[in-house]
């Protein structure tokens, strides 16, 4: 098992990081694109949609995703900058929200219009974040997708060694206070890394990144909180649909759904929190 994971991770990641650096904006787009449209297949099995349901659902989100694609290709930059703000801002209340009182009162909703319009409040603004925030540079992206592996990643470590107390018991079993705590350190390493780095590139500016230290950390600090808030949001809805991965097309990994579920919660968000933190260090 451990050999097959470490295989499949060896050529998603050739597959992504090429992708990432080497294709051109359309391409990227076109890229993401198809990982969304798998995303969308599996969501339909977490929400538990079949025969005609789940047809009409994919060839919708099908239609709306071309449509998309022609008005962010197209001269219309400031439709598809209003169409990417507003999904920004909605997947936004969602996350902060909605999911965490989803979660709170175990909510599972049966019906179709509310899970369909989930699945795209979910998802296609995670697609429309890979697509803006690698438009400002692929380091962009990656660094941000950088923070939520390695939350997720601290957090798996300092729960398998000190992991006493469960932090959703009922959701995800193998979650702990200790392991959030981890994820919370391994961040805070992280992004200090980062400053430093930096600084030392700044020739003369550290005053200006040491006085945007708190602010940067209070946003990387929140998005560690969605980061787990992904998380158990997906695991919610696959034990709902009675399901362990979001589907197997990823041998070792589950589902393209298992890998990104922390990164849909944190990639819509994470425009909006640069934007605020932006504000407050040059007011």
């Amino acid at each position: 098992m451990l050999r097959t994971r470490v295989i499949t991770a060896f050529f998603l990641a050739i597959v992504f990081l090429g992708a990432l650096f080497w294709l051109p904006q359309s391409g990227w787009m076109l890229f993401t694109f198809a990982v969304a449209l798998v995303a969308f297949w599996e969501w339909s099995r977490l929400a538990q949609f079949s025969g005609t349901k789940a047809n009409f659902f994919l060839v919708l989100t099908f239609l709306v995703g071309l449509a998309l694609l022609y008005a962010f290709s197209s001269d219309s930059a400031a439709t598809a900058a209003k169409i990417i703000h507003f999904a920004f801002l909605a997947a936004s209340l969602f996350w902060v929200f909605v999911a965490p009182l989803w979660l709170r009162y175990g909510w599972r909703p049966k019906n179709v219009l509310v899970l369909a319009a989930t699945g795209w409040l979910v998802i296609f603004p995670t697609w429309f974040a890979m697509m803006e925030l690698r438009g400002q540079g692929p380091w962009t992206l990656l660094g941000l997708m950088a923070l939520v592996w390695i939350a997720d990643t601290a957090a798996y470590f300092a729960g398998r060694t000190f992991g006493k107390h469960k932090l959703a018991p009922s959701i995800s079993p193998g979650k702990t206070w200790e392991g959030v705590a981890g994820a919370v350190i391994g961040v805070l390493i992280y992004v200090t890394v980062l400053l430093w780095l930096a600084a030392e590139r700044s020739e003369g500016r550290l005053d200006s990144i040491v006085a945007s230290w708190p602010v940067v950390m209070v946003g990387c600090l929140i998005l560690v909180a969605l980061s787990i808030t992904g998380d158990l949001f997906e695991s919610w809805m696959k034990r709902g649909a009675g399901l362990k991965d979001s589907s197997n097309l990823l041998p070792g990994h589950g589902g393209v759904l298992d890998r990104l579920d922390a990164l849909t919660s944190t990639l819509p968000v994470a425009p909006i929190i640069f934007i605020v933190a932006m504000r407050l260090t040059n007011p």
